[in-house]
């Protein structure tokens, strides 16, 4: 047993998972979450299916807390929507285990750090706790924790639609005709888009499934409108690794986008860096581009769908060994950098890739990737399962791989593809790069030609 204190920044499923881990290691999880519910990020996007299926999207050790309620597990092997994760485990999770005694709601972090030491202060600076400033309905508020790790997300801090990562020139003023991540336009959202040209910027997967449900808005409403606005020159690089990724629904997600934009149900704008977003006769009129080569697009609503980055702003007055590009630990920055790597997945990693030069302190979940992209709800869970052992002094576990990812299949190294051509019909080759596919690689290691693809 271990009386330390584990202040855990979020209740999202990372930040559940986590507190799980705590309590199972015999310390103390205090977890302080912004909104009024756990899970209150995962609620927003409740209408998105999920690509992982349940066997991905359980944390054991939550697993473990939930068993003694009754609580019956779901089909590993289908895929939840947020909603369905919220109600068939993080709601159970929060409430009807022991967790809904440590689980503080409507608790906004402000700023951390030791006390009696601010940032340059060194010596004995490791024995100090942790101070927590939060803000509640009562006021601010103090806790002391000998251990803080903060998986409060990214969702709330959306990248900006401006290609230099500034907002656009009139981004702000124009903000009541803006929608960022990934909006409900079938549901909660209807009316908003319904019969509207709706012009989506991103190239991710929730710029991917905004404007496929856009698609099915137009067949049920006329006058919608889908508008692809794509910074890069290539679509093709959003339409992922089809049949041979391992996560299969995101895979039939790429090659159904795929279907839309071949068969032009979705109008793709590629080179457009917006720039500037202005009013036009009380529609949007978005520039990309400056002065004569500059060009516009004329829409009724803008979704910006172009990533996340991490509020580091509370965390000020701590050591933080971060990557001054990606914004993730230095550690695991260049395991996960876009410029160089844009797999769906990463080895898995745990406490020592996510420490920092504040001992005690770790970032963790989605906040942990900075501003790259494709983290896995998994991979948060192996991290908090290593950092939780690590401050419970456990260092062998905290070194202990207990988690295969599976892969994407498609990967961008250096900027260089390695997916299948167009007009391949086997899936992107692993190691040959002569190879049109997988299908054409198998083909030529066998003895033969090829497969035949174009």
């Amino acid at each position: 047993m271990n009386d330390k204190t584990v202040a855990i920044i979020g209740a999202g499923p990372v930040g559940l998972a986590a507190a799980a881990h705590v309590l199972e290691r015999g310390m103390s999880p205090i977890v302080l979450e912004a909104g009024p519910q756990a899970a209150h990020a995962v609620r927003q996007w409740q209408h998105v299916q999920l690509f992982s299926p349940w066997e991905y999207n359980v944390d054991k050790a939550a697993a473990r807390l939930l068993a003694p309620t009754g609580w019956n597990s779901p089909d590993p092997q289908s895929y939840p929507t947020g909603g369905e994760l919220i109600d068939q485990y993080l709601d159970p999770l929060a409430t009807r285990t022991p967790l809904r005694e440590v689980i503080r709601t409507s608790s906004r972090v402000t700023a951390i750090s030791r006390a009696g030491f601010d940032k340059a202060k060194t010596k004995g600076r490791e024995q100090a706790p942790f101070e927590i400033r939060y803000q509640n309905g009562k006021g601010p508020e103090v806790l002391r924790a000998d251990a803080v790790i903060d998986v409060s997300g990214t969702w709330f801090s959306p990248n900006p639609a401006g290609s230099n990562g500034l907002p656009a020139i009139g981004e702000r003023e124009h903000a009541d005709r803006i929608a960022y991540g990934m909006p409900d336009v079938c549901g909660t959202h209807h009316a908003r888009h319904a019969g509207k040209a709706v012009a989506v910027l991103g190239a991710g997967h929730s710029a991917v499934g905004t404007l496929i449900d856009l698609v099915q808005l137009a067949e049920e409403v006329p006058g919608t409108q889908a508008i692809w606005l794509l910074r890069g020159a290539d679509p093709a690089k959003a339409f992922g690794g089809g049949s041979n990724d391992k996560l299969a629904a995101r895979g039939e997600l790429g090659s159904h986008f795929a279907a839309l934009v071949a068969a032009g149900k979705i109008r793709v704008e590629t080179g457009f860096g917006v720039t500037h977003i202005s009013d036009s006769g009380g529609r949007l009129k978005i520039l990309a581009g400056a002065c004569c080569g500059a060009r516009s697009v004329v829409a009724d609503e803008l979704v910006v769908s172009t990533g996340f980055r991490p509020d580091l702003s509370f965390l000020s007055e701590l050591r933080l060994r971060l990557d001054p590009a990606i914004e993730a630990p230095a550690a695991l920055a260049p395991l996960i950098d876009p410029n160089e790597h844009s797999c769906g997945t990463v080895r898995p990693h745990g406490a020592r890739e996510l420490a920092h030069d504040e001992p005690g302190f770790y970032l963790a979940g989605m906040k942990s990737y900075g501003r790259a992209p494709t983290f896995l709800m998994m991979t948060g869970y192996e991290q908090v399962r290593s950092v939780v052992a690590d401050i419970a002094g456990d260092k062998k576990a905290a070194a202990r791989v207990e988690l295969v990812l599976p892969e994407t299949g498609v990967c961008t190294r250096g900027g260089v593809e390695s997916g299948a051509a167009a007009g391949c019909c086997g899936g992107p080759a692993k190691d040959e790069a002569s190879a049109c596919c997988a299908a054409d690689e198998t083909a030529k290691k066998a003895g033969s030609a090829g497969c035949g693809c174009s």
